[in-house]
């Protein structure tokens, strides 16, 4: 069988001037494919096998090419938006016919010049589509351990669960809710510390630094938010985590330690319902 979207390995069956037909070794005659005669090795005869990859041509119809694409099935891979339509986006994969990225595969809006991270599918019609959920084709047992340092790319956001990172555009992997902070948006590259190796081999991160280092930056946050509030903050470190998340995009046991940093200094006093900068009454 001639399989769309991979590279296999055919029989040439007969030479034309416009280049090569091939067969499926396992079903001579049954299918047939073209390899147009600029992709044709010139001393190719008939018996001999090549191996092409498969995809479809500006009228649709199978056709077989010796390069080979940026992207195959099961895959994953950076591509440059060449242009956006009302229809989607095309995306260049290395082979004379741009792939095509619908827009309700699209898991944020790309424009032309844009590198997006995409899988290959075959769609309803039997056409060869991008599509931007990543996470079914992400390997996993990614070669990195607890407290490495990687970087990728966020694919996926999820109100429960947070918010998912191809690992060298490669590696499934998960920046858990509690764990995300600042501006951390779809298409974003990050770079960020593995915190667990899950059961599944998945990769959990956090953006966030370890100890006396996260410290002082969440201290820091603290300080321009105290100046924003004219230096009395409405709630303090009793307030529910929700509130603290939203307001600062720490969780409570986070809050609570940068609170402390700044108590310890003497840089602020803490009220029954609000943190005051010192000196403030």
């Amino acid at each position: 069988m001639i399989r769309l979207g991979e590279k296999q390995r055919l029989r040439i069956a007969k030479r034309v001037d416009f280049g090569l037909y091939l067969e499926d070794m396992s079903d001579k005659g049954a299918e047939r494919v073209l390899l147009p005669a600029k992709y044709a090795p010139k001393d190719a005869q008939p018996g001999e096998e090549i191996t092409v990859f498969i995809y479809l041509d500006s009228e649709d119809r199978p056709v077989a090419t010796t390069r080979t694409p940026l992207l195959k099935l099961g895959e994953v891979a950076l591509l440059k938006v060449v242009s956006v339509t009302k229809i989607g986006a095309f995306l260049d994969w290395g082979l004379e016919k741009d792939l095509f990225l619908p827009y309700k595969e699209m898991t944020y809006k790309v424009e032309a010049g844009d590198e997006a991270l995409v899988t290959l599918y075959i769609d309803r019609s039997h056409r060869l589509c991008a599509r931007m959920n990543v996470y079914e084709n992400l390997e996993k047992n990614a070669p990195y351990k607890k407290d490495d340092i990687v970087t990728g790319r966020v694919y996926e956001d999820s109100n429960n669960f947070g918010a998912f990172v191809a690992v060298d555009n490669k590696y499934s992997a998960l920046i858990q809710k509690k764990e995300l902070y600042g501006d951390v948006s779809l298409g974003m590259d990050i770079s960020a510390r593995v915190t667990e190796v899950s059961a599944d081999g998945r990769l959990l991160l956090s953006i966030r630094e370890k100890g006396y280092a996260q410290i002082e930056k969440d201290a820091e946050k603290l300080r321009e938010l105290l100046k924003s509030y004219e230096g009395v903050l409405p709630f303090n470190d009793k307030a529910k985590p929700e509130t603290i998340f939203r307001e600062t995009g720490m969780s409570k046991k986070e809050f609570k330690r940068a609170v402390g940093h700044l108590l310890k200094n003497g840089e602020i006093t803490i009220g029954e319902r609000n943190i005051k900068a010192a000196g403030r009454r």
